[in-house]
């Protein structure tokens, strides 16, 4: 197949990762970018060796097809309705919008004019939750029954140099980091019937120490620690705890209670890590694996050698469009994670359980062979 024309909207940190890792896949080439401040643009093409565009010249780009929207939260629906009457499939940085009205929208124009769109995240495709997938769908635990999830720091302002949006509207750690975790318990267990949560901001500030803004103060304006229930329609309970006010904590990332047995399953912020298969009333630990190309590591951070395959779900995009398939990484599952993450924070606010509105299904599992016709 053709490769399919990228470009990058947005040039901050995270454009580095889609830009570095792109070439490991097939069905694309990243050709150019944009950014509002043109310098970054320019800076960023340098360093990979693409074009740097104005944004109207990205959008206008005869030899682009799938524009990747990587700019802040509260512009992804106005940049990606942009693109999308442009002509063009849009990909997006999680969360794809802040709102389902803004999704509802969105997935109108794109049906309208035969166009895709999908959505980061697409660490559920890697290797250790697509093991968690394939062991849940063979019944190695039984029928999921409930489980728990926490994903706990104390925040972005000690590493990111501005960190603010992280603490506005469309921040806050459920729309910010959540997106991993709900989206793979979705692949992992389906969607979610109801939810109900409590919130607080137990710090109205924050000090940046990062560099190189280190002691200027921040405003809060979104949650920042967040208890939450999940009902899902298959039944399953989970319990999620999201906060950024936690200095240290011993909770597993994800475990998975079935009615034969227990998942632990690694961070799904990665896509590599351990799973431990718990059997039984003796709970003997075992360690599956198997040969899935995107748990393979292929970078080392901090002395740790890790799986980085960010990008997976954009090939797959590619791939879907070229073949006339769904792609894993839809608007429906977006659509769905933004739905029962609002509901999260809504829920948090009014004190009530919220009934989820949308619905998706599981995406494709993605097995050895199909990841490796991914790779170039």
């Amino acid at each position: 197949m053709a490769n399919l024309g990228i470009g990058i909207m947005g040039c901050g940190n995270i454009s580095a990762a889609y830009m570095r890792l792109a070439p490991l896949f097939s069905g694309m080439e990243i050709r150019a970018c944009a950014d509002l401040n043109e310098e970054a643009a320019k800076a960023r093409a340098a360093e990979f060796g693409i074009r740097a565009e104005t944004v109207e010249g990205l959008i206008a780009a005869d030899d682009i097809d799938i524009i990747v929207n990587l700019t802040v939260p509260v512009a992804h629906y106005e940049v990606s309705k942009k693109i999308l009457e442009a002509g063009k499939h849009v990909y997006s940085e999680k969360p794809f919008v802040l709102s389902v009205d803004e999704g509802r929208k969105l997935a109108e124009l794109a049906k309208s004019r035969g166009l895709r769109v999908g959505s980061a995240p697409d660490t559920f495709l890697g290797g250790s939750h697509q093991l968690a997938r394939k062991l849940i769908d063979s019944g190695a635990i039984g029928n999921v029954t409930g489980g728990t999830c926490h994903v706990m720091s104390h925040g972005m302002e000690d590493w990111h140099p501005n960190p603010d949006f992280f603490f506005l509207k469309g921040g806050g750690p459920v729309l910010d980091v959540g997106p991993y975790y709900i989206t793979n318990l979705v692949q992992l267990i389906g969607p979610v019937k109801r939810v109900a949560a409590m919130s607080s901001i137990p710090s109205a500030e924050r000090t940046i120490t990062s560099q190189p803004r280190s002691g200027e103060k921040i405003r809060v304006e979104t949650p920042t620690t967040i208890h939450a229930l999940l009902e899902f329609h298959s039944g399953a309970m989970i319990t999620m705890g999201a906060s950024w006010d936690v200095w240290q904590h011993g909770h597993a990332p994800m475990e998975l209670y079935g009615e034969d047995g227990s998942l632990f399953l690694p961070d799904p912020n990665f896509f590599s890590g351990d799973v431990d298969l718990m059997l039984g009333r003796d709970g003997a630990v075992e360690k599956p694996v198997w040969d899935h190309p995107f748990g393979v590591p292929n970078e080392r951070h901090d002395d740790q050698e890790m799986a980085n395959y960010r990008a997976a779900g954009l090939s797959d995009m590619a791939h879907g469009i070229s073949e006339g398939r769904p792609h894993r990484c839809s608007l429906d599952l977006a659509l769905h994670v933004v739905e029962v993450m609002t509901a999260i924070l809504e829920s948090g606010d009014s004190g009530k359980f919220v009934a989820m509105q949308t619905g998706c299904e599981r995406p494709a599992a993605l097995d050895e062979s199909q990841a490796r016709v991914l790779l170039a």
